[in-house]
């Protein structure tokens, strides 16, 4: 029923803002990689197989991960689920979780830089060893920037959309794509995984980005995030990403920079400087577009009482 998402939608971010991630190997997410990771090895299949069996094993996991989603969303009762679903979909949200680990690795900094490096190597794929203190600070706040998308608009949207099973087969897609979306070894098999993330965060990314330039012209920073919008938005590899990251990038008058692959923003001001207003923008946008999806939901529930 639409009404239960607008009581769920609020009460998974406040069990996410309460309880962060719990590091437990029991975690559906944690289960979901260690099977993932399991059938994600190219050399299981012969290379003619590989993007077929990525494929077919794409659907197979996204399935399997949405059952237990998709059973709650049919059987449970109303009052069962005000209860279960939240906790369900908090497990497809990593909100608190991305702020905790962007601190942890700015509260490493005044301890020397090899610090900060050491906590960023655990947030991106980049090599940190030779990173001056502002790629550092860069490395964090990118890795909360692009994932304001992959880890709370888009599970919110798909569940706003589809209900829980939405929310977790996307769960599932972006996990794969993190997992398995690089141009190495995994090329093939992951290739429908990092083409499926694209197009599911196709519309999430863009809402997201222009609930940004909202925010920023409300802080009358419209004209420059705009400007690195249309100039830079298409710098960082893949069509979605790089549009939010300009976005944040212009509004704050930040640079990111992932050395040797791109910059992105004007470099105005520093991230010591101006990196706690990404956390702001981040909190904003979260809880407006919460608020959005609940009206939406509402107006559908009035509309159509059937639902």
């Amino acid at each position: 029923m639409v009404w239960i998402r607008v009581i769920v939608l609020p009460l998974s971010l406040l069990v996410d803002r309460l309880t962060g991630d719990p590091d437990s190997r029991y975690h559906p997410v944690a289960l979901l990689g260690r099977f993932i990771g399991w059938w994600g090895r190219p050399a299981r299949f012969r290379e003619s197989l590989q993007l077929p069996a990525g494929v077919l094993m794409w659907i197979l996991t996204a399935g399997i991960f949405a059952l237990p989603f998709l059973v709650a969303e049919i059987y449970l009762p109303w009052f069962l689920a005000v209860f279960a679903a939240p906790l369900l979909l908090k497990s497809c949200l990593a909100w608190r979780s991305l702020e905790s680990h962007a601190l942890s690795v700015i509260e490493a900094l005044p301890d020397g830089v090899e610090s900060g490096r050491g906590r960023a190597k655990l947030l991106v794929s980049r090599d940190t060893a030779n990173l001056t203190e502002e790629q550092v600070l860069s490395a964090a706040y990118e890795s909360v920037t692009e994932n304001l998308v992959d880890s709370i608009t888009s599970p919110l949207c798909f569940y706003a959309a589809f209900g829980l099973p939405g929310a977790a087969v996307y769960r599932a897609a972006n996990t794969m794509d993190a997992m398995l979306g690089y141009r190495d070894e995994r090329v093939r098999l992951g290739w429908f995984s990092a083409r499926a993330d694209d197009v599911l965060n196709y519309i999430p990314a863009r809402v997201t980005a222009g609930l940004l330039l909202v925010y920023f012209a409300a802080l009358s920073r419209f004209r420059p995030a705009w400007r690195c919008l249309r100039q830079e938005g298409r710098k960082r590899p893949g069509f979605n990403g790089g549009l939010v990251m300009a976005v944040m990038a212009g509004g704050t008058g930040i640079r990111f920079e992932k050395p040797g692959v791109y910059t992105i923003g004007p470099g105005d001001r520093t991230l010591a400087e101006a990196g706690p207003e990404i956390l702001s923008a981040i909190r904003v946008c979260t809880l407006v577009l919460t608020l959005l999806l609940m009206g939406v939901l509402m107006f559908l529930a009035l509309s159509i009482p059937i639902i």
